[in-house]
């Protein structure tokens, strides 16, 4: 269950919702789960499988997509964990087994049990053939803990891709690595899965990616990293490795791969499209402190606009990812935002707002200080809805500031501007008439 939009109606008008090569009103529903077909993978012929899309639950009509499976295993993101819960409430009616796991499930165990025979806690790979032992042999446990255990990348088992429709998709997800070496407040990716920072061995992602071309002979690739060139070694092998394949794809990484020159033509040759690097916001005193272990993104701050170029230049547009409404800011930051996306000519660019994930620093610490609006509200994770009081401007003015820049951010007059001038200046490079 993938299907996050945004609550505000008036920024769904506009079209805004997550990134990834899509038109802005359409949802992201054309991002398969790795992670269930990843388990999908390592389960035993002896079961018959199937993967199943569910974009919106309304349209069941009160049924659910399949009612002739014995087992059903759910993922789903926190925003739509609420309609996750429904549909396993609806599957164990009727008489189905129902499994819940993932990053929502991991940071709230007791919330998911109430709705699921079992839940898996951390990384699944671990415990996923225990859990299917169990199954068969009747002695299913309410709970599978795996976070204890690392899961060893040089053991990380083929995805089913061969269970997707890739008519329904606009591009496949590849795992490279997993974590991230940074620590960042507000930050609900792999890292509160398991903390430690793993690349996935060349071999098992190419092995992966001819997979993917068994059903999809020219596919766009989504690295579905939380960082995939912090290890810049593993980068130069992974780009050396894709040079050649005739691929296309998009990434996340932090701003330190503008640090490389080497490593960005490579990029370049090797099919990347794009990178979405949180920037979060471009005045060092806006993000002073979200870094946790070294205060690292503050300490770059000052070189942003420096780095954008740099990656631009090299071919690769920048999606720059900011988020509104950090501690700290104030109404001044919406201008400080659009002067940055101006000055530098961001070919993409993606505004959020501070959210409160469960499990997260940040979630801890506003609920310490009293300052979420509605506890459990998980419906309002979606990145572009607020559920937390503000430090230096009201709920009110972070609302209306937010969808006014929204408006002046995603305006196709000033779009096309952007995406314009990136032309020129690649076609400038090509020529030799810029320094």
């Amino acid at each position: 269950m993938s299907g996050v939009r945004c609550h505000n109606a008036e920024l769904m008008e506009m079209g805004l919702t997550l990134p990834g090569f899509v038109e802005r009103s359409k949802v992201i529903a054309s991002l398969p789960s790795l992670g269930l077909l990843t388990l999908a993978g390592m389960t035993p012929e002896r079961f018959d499988i199937s993967y199943l899309e569910v974009p919106d639950l309304d349209a069941l009509n009160g049924g659910v997509p399949d009612a002739n499976l014995d087992v059903v295993a759910i993922s789903s993101f926190s925003a739509m964990m609420k309609d996750a819960y429904e549909l396993a409430d609806r599957y164990r009616a009727g008489g189905a087994t129902v499994l819940l796991g993932g990053l929502h499930v991991t940071m709230m165990p007791d919330e998911a049990a109430q709705h699921a025979d079992s839940i898996v806690i951390g990384e699944a790979e671990p415990v996923w053939a225990e859990l299917l032992t169990d199954l068969e042999n009747g002695r299913l446990q309410p709970r599978y803990d795996a976070r204890a255990q690392t899961f060893d990348f040089a053991d990380s088992p083929m995805p089913a891709f061969s269970l997707l429709d890739v008519e329904h998709y606009n591009r496949i997800t590849v795992q490279t690595q997993r974590g991230c070496p940074y620590h960042c407040d507000f930050c609900a990716a792999s890292i509160r899965l398991n903390p430690k920072y793993r690349t996935k061995p060349i071999d098992r992602i190419m092995a992966e990616i001819a997979d993917i071309r068994k059903i999809w002979s020219h596919p766009f690739l989504e690295f579905a990293d939380d960082n995939t060139f912090a290890d810049k070694r593993h980068g130069h092998a992974l780009c050396d490795a894709l040079i050649g394949e005739g691929l296309r794809w998009f990434t996340e990484t932090d701003i330190s791969v503008a640090d490389d020159p080497e490593l960005l033509k490579k990029m370049k040759a090797a099919g990347c499209a794009q990178v979405l690097i949180g920037l979060e916001n471009p005045s060092p005193a806006a993000i002073e402190g979200i870094e946790r272990k070294s205060n690292w993104k503050r300490r770059r701050a000052d070189r942003y606009a420096e780095a954008v170029a740099r990656i631009q230049d090299a071919g690769i547009t920048v999606n720059g990812c900011f988020v509104l409404g950090l501690d700290g800011t104030d109404t001044r930051s919406f201008d400080t935002v659009l002067e940055f996306v101006q000055d530098t000519g961001l070919y993409e660019v993606q505004i959020t707002l501070m959210t409160p994930f469960p499990g997260t620093p940040l979630h801890q610490r506003l609920t310490e200080e009293d300052r979420i609006l509605q506890a459990g509200a998980w419906e309002l994770c979606t990145l572009f809805d607020i559920n937390y009081k503000p430090t230096h401007m009201s709920v009110e003015e972070l609302d209306s500031g937010f969808r006014e820049l929204a408006r002046q951010i995603y305006d196709q007059d000033f779009i096309d501007q952007r995406r314009r001038r990136f032309l020129k200046r690649q076609n400038d490079l090509r020529q030799g008439v810029v320094s």
